[in-house]
This record gives structure tokens, sequence and C-alpha cells, in this order.
């Protein structure tokens, strides 16, 4: 979520070279009618990465990607970005809708995993290799992702988002919706959050995506326990509890949560941080694996 004057403040993108944000068409089955732009720098690494970057709402995939400085790593780097972008429910994801909390069922989030297998294919990227990550209702679907299809998915970041299946049950996803209980910080025990995950792909034992959790102590629209609660869910799924607490990474104002040995699951907490995007992007592309 996310009020449209915020995207003033976040840093413009600059690219190398002749690449630039690119709308594509006919990429797979599309059951909420999504978009889909792609950036694919000048120079590609041999079985490139890919990144799906979230928007939040009432962005847009060009917005978004003028949002964060991942174009010109992808342009040092040679992977692949993603930006789908929703025209729905004033451009928030449908990460109410239990299709897209359902494995293979329909929404927002099939239409953003047919993306990818799109792109794998297309330009012969690494299947293993592919990361999501996403601001405020970007940052929600980013988990909903993780949940929904865990075999897709690497590694995820979100950034002032929510535990996957946090909206199951409500009657939208937007800053709208009558029923904010879920970015008021609704509460569950690690189990209870752990299920939901199961539950929406039963019977699956394959990896899990490694997750970090970002998010500010001073948002109040998208409040913090939730990213507390979104914590709960991913150290239960890795069997991980917080080890140790870091002040002062990435930058002052941070803390660093460590789960277990920090290869699974860390958060990171803002003091004085409202709901802003709060995007390290070499922090985040070390998580991922791909900068040293």
């Amino acid at each position: 979520m996310l009020t449209t004057s915020l995207f003033g403040l976040v840093a413009t993108a600059t690219t190398a070279l002749g690449a630039s944000l690119q709308q594509v068409q006919n990429w797979g089955t599309n059951p909420t009618r999504i978009n889909m732009h792609i950036y694919v720098p000048d120079k590609l690494a041999a079985k490139p990465p890919i990144v799906v970057a979230l928007h939040p709402c009432g962005g847009n995939a060009p917005q978004w990607f003028s949002g964060t400085r991942l174009p010109s790593f992808a342009d040092q780097n040679g992977f692949i970005l993603i930006y789908p972008s929703t025209p729905n429910q004033s451009n928030c994801w449908d990460v109410h809708n239990p299709a897209s909390l359902t494995h293979g069922a329909g929404g927002d989030a099939l239409g953003i995993v047919n993306q990818v297998n799109y792109t794998i294919t297309k330009y012969n990227a690494d299947r293993d290799r592919v990361y999501v990550m996403g601001f405020s209702s970007g940052g929600m679907m980013t988990n909903v992702l993780a949940g929904s299809y865990p075999e897709v998915w690497e590694a995820g970041a979100a950034y002032s988002g929510t535990a996957h299946a946090c909206f199951a049950g409500s009657g939208g996803s937007t800053p709208f919706t009558a029923n904010q209980t879920c970015a008021q910080g609704l509460s569950k025990t690690p189990q209870q959050w752990a299920s939901f995950v199961y539950n929406s792909y039963p019977g699956y034992t394959g990896r899990r995506p490694r997750m970090q959790i970002t998010h500010g102590n001073a948002d109040t629209l998208v409040r913090p326990a939730c990213a507390q609660e979104a914590l709960k869910q991913w150290s239960q799924i890795h069997g991980v509890s917080l080890s140790r607490t870091v002040t002062g990474v990435p930058s002052a104002q941070f803390t660093q949560q460590i789960y277990g040995d920090g290869t699974k699951v860390q958060g990171f907490f803002g003091n004085g941080v409202g709901h802003a995007p709060s995007v390290n992007e070499q922090q985040l592309l070390r998580w991922f694996g791909l900068i040293a």
C-alpha cells in the first residue's frame, strides 16, 4: 500500500547503453489481466538470474522501475528484471484472493509465475536463481508468492508487507477495504501462520524460499507488527529462531534480526521509518546472492 506522493521520494533509476523497460504481450495464461514489463540489460550473464519487482498500491511497472537502483545493478551484473503490474483494485495486488493463495488456482500470483516461466524460456534464464521483492502491496504479494509457489523462488524480500494469507477472508486488498485487521497487525501463533503456507500447496516437500523482511517502526499504514508476524511464519517454516540482533545494519536507523545462522530468515526494523520502501539494493542483492 502506498500513497502516490511517496513516488516523489524514491530515487530515479539509471540505465546503461541501449537497454530500456519494455512491455511484453502474450506471455502466457493471465487470469486477472495483469501487465508485464521487462528490463533485459545489454550484456546478460550466462543463464541469467531473474528478479521480479512488485510495485505498491497505486503504482505501476514504470514507476517502480524508477523507484529503486535495481536496473543499474542489472546492467552491472547481467540479471533480468521483471516488473509485473496490476490495473485492478486501485493497482493493488490480490493478496486476499483464494486463487492467489492456492497453488495453481489462478489470481495475480499465477499470472506473475507465468511471466517468470515465459522469461526463463525466452532468455534461457536460470530456473534455480529466481527472486522476488516488493514494497507494501508488493511486499504482501512477495510473501503470497513465496507461500503459494515455493518451487519458483530461491529467495524473497518483503518491504512493509504482511504475512502470507494475512488478508485471507478480507473483501479486498486495498487501504480502502473495510477489513484492515491484517494491516493493523493480525496476530497468530507461528504454527498457525505456517499452516497457511502449507495449506496453500498441500503435499509440497521441496525447498522453501529464504526470506528477508524489512519494516519501519513508525509505519502507521501497515503496522510494524505485521513484519513480526511474517517473521513468525517464515522462521517456523524454516525451523529457526531468533538468535541475535545487530544494530546499525544496513544503516544507522536499522536493527537487524538474525534467525538461526542468518542464511534462511532475517528481519530489519527502521527506527523513525514510516511507510517507505527502505530498499538497500546492495543488501538486497547480497541476500539474493547476486553480488558479493
